[in-house]
């Protein structure tokens, strides 16, 4: 930083210490990951004593809500690491055996398409649950006609967004390129 002056200098490493203050909020995204790993286990202990009475049906739907939150899950985790990484510092643990191939690969366009695929899966399931219910007079006092169809409007937004970004970064990459 030879040649600038002092006050300048001081004000750019201010400006990048400022970044630290992100670390409160991925500590919040810990503890919201404990909070869906507490909504799983209970979950799990609702329907795991059921499994010999309910239909098939039933079941599928179970699983899918255990399948949403553990993608929901897999979802803060990408936040986390990679947000972690990407904008405050570096994890240091080495090559440690547990150690995703991803992490620390993955930069700020690689986490978005992680990011709108895992909410466009998380939508295509909650939208399968909804369809699964269909018929159900519980579910159809909840869900009907509109709010179907403004379920699947919403999910086809997500996957919209999820092509269009996906084209924005390829075109991207290509004016890199040339």
């Amino acid at each position: 930083m030879a040649g600038k002056p002092p006050l300048e200098s001081s004000f750019e490493r201010g400006i990048f210490a400022s970044r630290w203050l992100m670390a409160p909020m991925y500590l919040g995204l810990v503890v919201s990951l404990g909070m869906l790993a507490v909504v799983f286990l209970r979950e799990l202990a609702y329907y795991a004593p059921q499994v010999l009475t309910m239909s098939s049906e039933k079941a599928i739907l179970a699983i899918l809500t255990l399948i949403d939150l553990t993608l929901a899950a897999n979802l803060l985790l990408i936040v986390l690491f990679s947000g972690y990484e990407n904008f405050v510092s570096k994890l240091d643990i080495g090559e440690h055996v547990d150690r995703p191939d991803w992490m620390g690969a993955v930069d700020f366009s690689g986490l978005k398409m992680k990011l709108i695929a895992s909410i466009v899966a998380i939508s295509a399931i909650h939208l399968l649950k909804r369809f699964m219910e269909i018929g159900q007079q519980a579910a159809d006092a909840v869900f009907g006609r509109e709010e179907l169809f403004w379920l699947v409007v919403i999910h086809m937004v997500f996957v919209l967004s999820g092509v269009l970004m996906a084209a924005m970064d390829w075109l991207s990459a290509r004016a890199k390129k040339g």
